[in-house]
């Protein structure tokens, strides 16, 4: 029987005389249940043993309609409002009492218009961290993803305040190469101060901390030395530790790129960008400054703490290269203005237009000049160097010596820069200078080169080897059309076949004419040689055999007119006849072996 039959026939028994303690018993059922049904059957018949629903009838504490209505509208106008934001909405509307968060999450569940999810991971296992007040510390990054209408990507230099949130970056640029991070980064410090600390990744604008073989200063981390800004980085693949700029590229992607359609350049994409990025400073509340904006938590700072002068009237300037100096920076959009046709110096026809300047080398040796960075050595840092350049070739001078030679492609309106930055008329070619053009075949250049940790060194995107006993020695090779000729502090060690045209010639970097061949040692000559495992050795073409006992050592020997003196520490083996006349090109030994001078 169903549950209203087995009620109706407990009823029937009462009706026919039965005790009701003894019915309940005998149904399972409390004195109380069958009193009820016994009434409910007198009031409404049959129908009324049905079960009833428990819902009250009403609830004090229930959201009014009225305002679950408000929350629906406005959450299908701003479909990226959740629930906090909802709740902050409400109050400044007026509504006493404001919801709770969870009944305005059931709320849009409710209504579909929220498709529940899977809980996330709980923020109290979070390490959050926030810098006590404005400007002590910001947080950079480059974002791509800004698509214009002719299918070319921007990128976007960001910078957000750690404190405040306020968005102190925020540049379009084509490329996010170090000299745009740089620029959009000093017109932020020209516009908000600077600031004590730059958190950032380990991207090559921001760092040459991972540069190989070594280290290296790069302009960003230059501007902050000089300005006293502490450069932070974060751990590699760590981006949560920047978390407030990668947040922030979410919203971009979210709110502003969503909203428009591929922008029709860059100047219309900026303008639109700094509309929405001053709303979002201005007027838009932010949940982790519970709902207040960035702008009422960010104040303005005219100078670095660490540099403040006795005078706290007196403001420090800031110190920008001069390449970022004196040229405008590209603020919103707006492309580097042209000199004037008055400030481009004109030449004769045919002649190219040469500047001199002077420059002094960074502590980390690594200098910018006409659009390149030459690496000069950290022994060079603090010294002053002569850079002589045209449209095709740079020279380096230091106490009048050549340094090295780049070639460059720069126009007449950069040279126009360089002369009325800090430049003036240049001096002739130097002498020892590769000449512009195709080198001439019986011409002799020389470079120096690193020798890398494989005993080789590069050269025309080749690879020579010049020997293990030189691996991580600087060298100078001088370059014929047969042989190149390795020289370690002067002296001839190893000569090679030269694999390389004149025009390859010509283009080496850092390459110079090279002046009068090594000098040959007065007196007989001592070379070193390595005993092979058959007992043999070669000295200018002549195989010279010293017995299996010697293999593996270094012995000298002296090189007369017709005769060769093989000696061990001093101590003479053995006399052999000079049968062969060759010249002798390589005086120091080498092979597997510990070398030692």
């Amino acid at each position: 029987m169903s549950v209203m039959e087995q009620r109706y026939r407990a009823v029937l028994e009462v009706q026919a005389g039965c005790p009701v303690t003894e019915v309940a018993e005998r149904h399972g059922v409390s004195r109380q249940s069958v009193h009820a049904w016994v009434r409910r059957y007198r009031d409404g018949g049959l129908a009324a043993l049905a079960d009833r629903s428990h819902r009250p009838q009403q609830c004090p504490h229930q959201t009014a309609g009225a305002v679950e209505a408000l929350v629906c509208e406005l959450r299908r106008a701003h479909p990226r409002w959740g629930p906090q934001r909802l709740a902050h909405e409400l109050a400044v509307r007026g509504v006493e009492p404001v919801p709770s968060l969870a009944t305005l999450y059931r709320i849009l569940v409710r209504n579909t218009l929220i498709v529940p999810g899977r809980r996330r991971r709980p923020r109290s296992s979070y390490k959050r961290w926030e810098r006590q007040t404005a400007m002590e510390l910001w947080q950079m990054d480059v974002m791509g993803g800004v698509m214009l209408a002719d299918g070319r990507e921007l990128k976007l230099v960001t910078g957000i305040d750690d404190h405040s949130r306020f968005i102190v970056i925020a540049e379009l640029v084509v490329r996010a190469s170090g000299r745009a991070v740089c620029r959009a980064f000093a017109a932020a410090m020209r516009t908000y101060g600077v600031p004590e600390e730059v958190l950032t990744d380990n991207g090559k604008q921001f760092t040459g901390r991972f540069t190989k073989p070594r280290a290296t200063e790069v302009l960003f981390e230059r501007i902050c030395r000089e300005n006293g800004v502490t450069v932070r980085n974060t751990k590699p693949r760590s981006p949560t530790t920047t978390g407030k700029i990668e947040r922030w590229h979410k919203t971009v992607r979210q709110e502003f790129l969503a909203a428009h359609a591929p922008f029709e350049d860059l100047e219309h994409a900026q303008a639109a960008l700094d509309v929405w990025v001053a709303d979002y400073n201005t007027a838009r509340p932010h949940q982790a400054l519970d709902m207040a904006t960035p702008a009422s938590r960010f104040t303005r700072r005219a100078r670095p703490v660490a540099h403040q002068a006795e005078d706290e009237a007196a403001d420090l300037p800031l110190r920008l290269p001069a390449e970022l100096a004196a040229v405008p920076l590209a603020v919103s959009g707006r492309s580097v203005p042209e000199p004037s046709a008055e400030s481009v110096v004109v030449c004769a026809a045919g002649s190219p237009v040469a500047v001199e300047f002077d420059r002094i080398v960074p502590g980390s040796g690594n200098m910018t000049a006409g659009k390149r960075q030459i690496w000069l050595g950290r022994e060079m840092a603090g010294r002053q160097v002569t850079v002589w350049v045209n449209a095709t070739t740079m020279h380096l001078f230091h106490a009048g010596k050549l340094l090295k030679t780049h070639p460059v492609m720069l126009s007449d309106s950069d040279l126009a820069r360089l002369l009325a930055r800090d430049g003036r008329p240049a001096r002739p070619a130097p002498a020892d200078a590769v000449p512009v053009g195709e080198l001439a075949a019986d011409a002799v250049v020389q470079v120096e080169r690193l020798v890398n940790g494989a005993g080789c060194v590069g050269l025309a995107g080749r690879l020579i080897s010049v020997g293990l006993p030189l691996a991580g020695k600087r060298v100078t090779l001088r370059i014929d059309a047969r042989l190149i000729q390795v020289l370690d502090e002067g002296v001839l060690v190893k000569t090679r076949p030269s694999p390389l045209t004149p025009a390859q010639r010509g283009r080496l970097h850092g390459a110079r004419l090279a002046g009068d061949p090594p000098a040959a040692p007065a007196g007989p000559l001592q070379v070193q040689r390595v005993v092979s495992n058959s007992g043999g050795l070669k000295v200018a073409g002549c195989k010279l055999q010293v017995g299996t006992i010697h293999r593996g050592k270094v012995l000298t020997v002296i090189v007369d007119s017709t005769q060769f003196h093989v000696l061990d520490q001093g101590q003479l083996l053995s006399t052999h006849p000079r049968t062969v006349i060759k010249e002798v090109t390589r005086l120091r030994a080498s092979g597997n072996i510990n070398y030692r001078n």
